[in-house]
């Protein structure tokens, strides 16, 4: 058994304990293997011990990947901030874009789903925190940039997305990852079924807080260089 596999076998053992400690089923969570950086033959490891969900935050990286990992049946998600100019290049290859975050990168997507004959599934990105350094729409903000995403032709609004401040303790997350699950549930939406939120540090908080879709990296691929 390779080292990914046992990580894998492990981060999922502490995904259904958590979902079990939430009174949820395990497979209500979405495990997504952050693969960003890591090599093709880590990722075939990964999918050898199961992983069929895996997250990348660069697009060039992103594509590179899909064509040489054609072979396999995986979905990839874009999980980092995304650039206008990369949308094209883009749909069609995405399983489900985490990080949409502005009107006008919505509308992008919208324009490049229909001239490709193709749906765009998203998240809205918002900064529970407010961070400067971070992405991510206002709370405030969020009803509004819903409302313009619900009126594009090929776009699907499928939940919410947050990254809460870094911090030493996972437990001082739980009231970013609460604040995210109350504003899903203010809007009222029933389109509005996923939750991406936590990673490795702290995804088994997350879970406990409502997380359907978990973005673990370092626990699984181990640190990046």
């Amino acid at each position: 058994m390779s080292a990914i596999e046992k990580n894998v076998n492990a981060v999922r053992a502490r995904v259904n304990e958590a979902a079990c400690r939430a009174m949820r089923s395990p497979e209500s969570v979405t495990l997504i293997a952050v693969s960003k950086r890591k090599p093709v033959e880590e990722i075939r490891r990964a999918y050898d011990a199961g992983c069929r969900e895996f997250g990348e935050n660069y697009a060039q990286e992103l594509l590179e990947k899909a064509a040489e990992l054609a072979d396999l049946q995986l979905r990839i998600h874009h999980i980092g901030h995304l650039q206008t100019n990369k949308v094209r290049a883009l749909v069609g290859k995405v399983a489900l874009f985490h990080a949409v975050d502005r009107e006008a990168l919505v509308t992008e997507l919208d324009v490049r789903a229909q001239a490709a004959g193709v749906r765009a599934e998203i998240l809205l990105q918002v900064n529970v925190a407010d961070e400067q350094t971070k992405s991510g729409c206002q709370p405030m903000a969020l009803a509004a940039l819903l409302a313009h995403a619900n009126q594009c032709a090929a776009v699907d609004v499928c939940g919410l997305m947050t990254m809460p401040p870094a911090v030493s303790d996972p437990n001082e997350a739980r009231g970013w990852f609460r604040q995210l699950r109350r504003l899903r549930d203010d809007l009222g939406d029933p389109r509005l079924r996923e939750l991406s939120m936590g990673m490795s540090h702290d995804f088994e908080v997350a879970i406990e807080e409502g997380a359907t879709m978990v973005r673990v990296g370092s626990a699984i691929f181990g640190e990046r260089s």
